[in-house]
């Protein structure tokens, strides 16, 4: 196995979104596929809410607080392109390439990930500030799993 041409190909899935690559050279096959297999989750119907009146419901809603999960809804994600080992700067005694606050564009390398002994930088690929750092500093990262929160700018 030519572990440059299968990074290459990695690469190319991430760069144009593909999901499944078949190449074939002679007699020999290799199926790359990403992401995890969607799977049918029967959904129970929920029962219909209770009327309420819009006074009520206008007060209701204005004194609710936002929860995160509604906050991290506007941040954009940045996802591991690869299975591997993250690492937060390219030597163990270099500083991280990104902190929380940290201002990100296109090209700004936020991490290493580590696979099959190469190590390979990854790019923000949008523009914005880190707010979250999901993962830490040598942990395994599965393909697709979402590393850094970016607040757009």
């Amino acid at each position: 196995m030519d572990v440059g041409l299968l990074q290459q190909i990695i690469s190319l899935m991430a760069a144009h979104d593909l999901n499944t690559v078949d190449v074939r050279d002679g007699n020999r096959r290799i199926i790359l596929k990403r992401g995890a297999e969607p799977v049918a989750v029967p959904m129970a119907a929920a029962p219909a809410p209770l009327a309420a009146s819009p006074v009520a419901a206008a007060a209701a809603a204005s004194h609710a607080p936002s929860s995160p999960r509604d906050e991290e809804a506007s941040f954009k994600s940045i996802a591991s392109p690869m299975v591997g080992t993250f690492y937060t700067a390219p030597s163990p005694d270099a500083k991280p390439f990104v902190a929380v606050g940290s201002s990100v564009d296109e090209d700004t390398d936020v991490c290493v990930i580590e696979a099959m002994k190469v190590f390979n930088n990854i790019k923000a690929e949008c523009r914005g500030t880190i707010a979250k750092i999901l993962v830490q500093n040598g942990q395994a990262v599965e393909f697709g799993q979402t590393l850094f929160l970016v607040r757009p700018a």
